[in-house]
């Protein structure tokens, strides 16, 4: 089913007329699709599901080519991103027609569900605001960063899954509440995995979102536990390159102040959250992502 949200997004595109697009939107690296499979999942396949969940996935797509701008990031998923294969300005542009043609193709569904869907993508917009503004100095708040990812990541997929309610005409207080905790618990664990992986696994260097000046969860937790003298060494760390030595001694540290295992815990406390939610449920599957998910092995 997931082919079929394929060739919408590409039909969406073709549609403008324009062969430079369709060339370029073939080198934007594919993610996992979640977005999509979520709408699927609680909608079941119709024509209109598969139209929202390709809409909703040329919209993050558009999120994500701004997003490597941003950073400077010149990988994607392990891939050469499009900004570091032809610039930033036509990543830009490129984000720009997909953001355009995904809200132009959103006027055709309900409103109900437009309105959902253009909500989430300026507080989308909001979030990754917060992202760069947070990126000034290390940040020791957690209510912070909990907004800017909510906004920033969990905000799209909250309201992914509350318009796949309201097609399937399901209760789209539940979905949303499912969708929220998914979406927050899914960038804990990506942060996580920043540290934990390796740079071969990620597809970019590990420990990549300190170097870039981002005060993940992982390092507030750990933060908070270090004495005077360490806490100055970690600071001085900061959006800093760092060598094999500094790495490990972070990494120690986590360890010691159990950094890693707090913010685990916390996500999969939003992910057990979601799961007592929709318990009562038809079961189409979304307890399995949500335990994929936050019961991985690290």
């Amino acid at each position: 089913m997931l082919e079929k949200v394929e060739n919408a997004m590409l039909e969406m595109v073709a549609s403008l007329k324009d062969a430079r697009s369709v060339e370029l939107f073939h080198q934007v690296p594919k993610g996992k699709r979640l977005r999509a499979k979520l709408i699927l999942k609680i909608a079941g396949a119709s024509e209109e599901s598969i139209r929202l969940a390709a809409i909703v996935e040329l919209i993050h797509a558009a999120s994500l080519l701004h997003d490597d701008v941003i950073d400077d990031a010149f990988t994607r998923r392990g891939e050469a991103s499009l900004n570091a294969l032809f610039g930033n300005k036509t990543a830009i542009m490129l984000g720009d027609i997909l953001y355009s043609k995904g809200f132009s193709a959103l006027t055709f569904l309900p409103q109900k569900i437009a309105f959902t869907i253009s909500n989430a993508v300026s507080l989308l917009s909001v979030g990754e605001l917060l992202d760069v503004e947070l990126a000034d100095a290390f940040n020791a708040d957690e209510e912070r960063y909990m907004d800017m990812i909510y906004k920033k990541t969990a905000s799209l997929i909250e309201a992914s899954a509350a318009s796949a309610a309201i097609l399937a005409g399901k209760n789209p207080d539940i979905y949303a509440l499912y969708g929220r905790n998914l979406g927050l618990a899914f960038q804990i664990i990506d942060d996580i995995l920043d540290i934990t992986q390796s740079s071969e696994t990620l597809g970019k260097p590990s420990l990549n979102d300190f170097k870039e000046g981002k005060t993940t969860l992982p390092y507030l937790y750990t933060y908070r536990k270090l004495d005077a003298k360490d806490r100055s060494v970690l600071l001085s760390l900061f959006a800093k390159p760092l060598d094999e030595t500094q790495s490990a001694w972070i990494k120690q540290k986590m360890a010691e102040t159990q950094g890693l295992e707090d913010a685990l815990t916390y996500a999969k406390k939003l992910g057990y959250e979601a799961l007592h939610v929709i318990s009562n449920e038809e079961d189409v599957g979304l307890g399995a992502i949500m335990r994929e998910m936050i019961e991985r092995k690290f």
